[in-house]
């Protein structure tokens, strides 16, 4: 099969990869880098290149390393409630005593993420949510192995496209991005994971979590696997 593929499904993870046949939304959403933001109808995607054809008419061919993201559609009304998480058990960083995780890769993930200073539990609702753990996987739109990076971040990173399938590099590339993140956003589970998802420029350019479909049920399935309830944190500060 040609690597280059049309984008005529939907990308699913629900504890396993899901490739359904479906009609595409009515847009999504190529980032590219600079914050550019173009809406697309169809696009096809190989090693080197990204053809977008454009919901308003027309195509542009632009290189994989100046793609950030492909996000499904925007939407206009965004869950105030996942902006609002500071439960402190949500603990970002690494704290002495944890240990591995009970996942595959649990010990990669451990190592990866107390060399950048990330709590691995973290990391590892990450690769569950993005990859259920298959280290080779490619989605339709472009992203790669365990922590599904784009060429272009894994790149910033010093991690080239074909290292991505392998589990070691995958996660040397996310948490090191990961931990840029943390930097950058502070420990602010919900901005952090946003730009994870939709890249910081659309955290930058929405102040907070963007109004994207994908982004916001990405924080929904991470704070789930982690125990954390929007939904009764934004009841008790209510409350107080």
């Amino acid at each position: 099969m040609s690597s280059r593929r049309w984008h005529l499904r939907t990308w699913s993870l629900l504890g396993a990869i899901l490739l359904a046949s479906g009609s595409p939304s009515a847009a999504e959403l190529a980032i590219l880098r600079g914050g550019h933001v173009l809406k697309v109808s169809e696009y096809e995607v190989d090693d080197d290149k990204a053809r977008l054809v454009l919901l308003g008419g027309g195509t542009m061919t632009v290189p994989m390393m100046n793609v950030v993201r492909i996000l499904d559609d925007e939407i206009e009304i965004v869950d105030e409630r996942l902006a609002e998480v500071a439960d402190p058990g949500l603990v970002l960083v690494f704290r002495p005593g944890q240990e591995p995780p009970s996942t595959p890769y649990g010990e990669l993930i451990f190592a990866a993420a107390e060399r950048h200073g990330l709590n691995p539990d973290l990391v590892a609702a990450m690769v569950r949510v993005e990859s259920a753990f298959q280290p080779a996987v490619v989605s339709p739109k472009g992203a790669r192995g365990l922590m599904q990076l784009m060429p272009a971040t894994a790149s910033r990173f010093g991690v080239a496209v074909h290292e991505l399938a392998n589990p070691e590099r995958n996660l040397e590339a996310g948490t090191s991005y990961l931990e840029w993140l943390l930097r950058r956003f502070g420990e602010d589970p919900s901005r952090v994971l946003a730009a994870y998802n939709a890249g910081e420029g659309s955290v930058d350019r929405y102040g907070g979590v963007p109004p994207y479909r994908e982004t916001q049920n990405y924080l929904k399935r991470i704070y789930a696997i982690l125990g954390v309830d929007p939904s009764a944190q934004a009841s008790s500060q209510e409350g107080r």
